[in-house]
């Protein structure tokens, strides 16, 4: 359509909405050196300058831009709710969030949208700010044909899912995320360890953690491990998790939980449903203790 355009001697390059809908095309490309002179004269350049910053995690730039638009489209109310809901969670600001899921409130529930793909995935934001992840399923649910490849869409479902107990499938959800930036972050790790417990595999939560460097967030992993695992009886996991924990941190209760998960190894190996090997390396993990109970167990 440009080339004919061009061909019958048009200067598309002076067109503000031909050079708008051209970053637009090209996903946001030169968004910062079109957009901003266009946001008074092209009412979609807003929306997009605004989707431009949320994209590259410019939250108070984007909140700057919307905060004084009174929303009158679907569009304009789903904007403002994500703007509201990022920079909520950002600041740890209820006030934000509580605006955030009403305008998600008003989209997915008004007569024009509530049977939309966008006003479904709105009513699954709101009860998902809300904490209400059993309705936040039956939404997702209703729209997952449409969102198979979609990375936000398969972090929400699998993470709902993982609240509801639906271990399963929402391994199955959060294996789909593709974006490496995502997967790098804490909530994800932890939640994919939890459904790997969960679903039997606590050798790929344990290899999650290997992956980690040493951090704050490495800590609360290991301890994620060290408890679901016995609590699900995964106990030479559990050992090994409370192992390294002990050596990190002299806390009595890590002691506790290491001599637990390795008589529970040896219990398991007993009773034939583990391994004699795993044997070996609880008593190596027991012997790597200073405590008196030691030479006893």
């Amino acid at each position: 359509e440009l080339k004919v355009l061009t061909d019958q001697g048009h200067n598309i390059s002076a067109n503000d909405l031909i050079r708008h809908n051209m970053v637009v095309f090209s996903q946001g490309e030169g968004a910062l050196k079109v957009l901003p002179q266009l946001v008074d004269f092209v009412p979609e350049a807003r929306l997009n300058l605004v989707i431009y910053y949320l994209r590259h995690d410019s939250m108070q730039d984007a909140y700057e831009l919307i905060k004084d638009l009174e929303p009158s489209t679907p569009q304009e109310y789903i904007l403002k709710g994500v703007v509201n809901a990022s920079v909520g969670q950002d600041m740890g600001s209820r006030e934000h969030i509580k605006m955030a899921q009403q305008f998600f409130q008003l989209v997915g529930a008004s007569a024009s949208e509530c049977d939309t793909i966008p006003g479904r995935q709105c009513m699954a934001s709101c009860f998902f700010l809300l904490k209400q992840f059993e309705d936040v399923n039956i939404y997702l649910n209703s729209v997952k044909a449409y969102m198979y490849n979609d990375d936000d869409f398969n972090w929400n479902y699998g993470i709902s899912l993982a609240q509801t107990g639906s271990f399963k499938q929402a391994e199955e959800a959060l294996l789909l995320v593709q974006n490496e930036k995502y997967k790098a972050e804490y909530c994800y790790v932890s939640w994919l360890a939890r459904c790997y417990i969960s679903n039997g595999q606590p050798r790929n939560a344990w290899e999650l953690y290997l992956k980690m460097d040493t951090s704050n967030e490495s800590f609360n992993l290991l301890q994620l491990i060290a408890n679901d695992c016995y609590r699900m009886g995964h106990f030479l996991y559990a050992a090994k998790a409370f192992d390294v924990l002990e050596r990190l941190d002299p806390d009595p209760e890590y002691w506790e939980g290491k001599r637990g998960a390795c008589v529970g190894v040896f219990q398991l190996v007993v009773a034939g449903k583990a391994h004699s090997e795993d044997l070996t390396s609880a008593l190596a993990m027991v012997r790597n203790t200073s405590n008196p109970q030691v030479r006893i167990i």
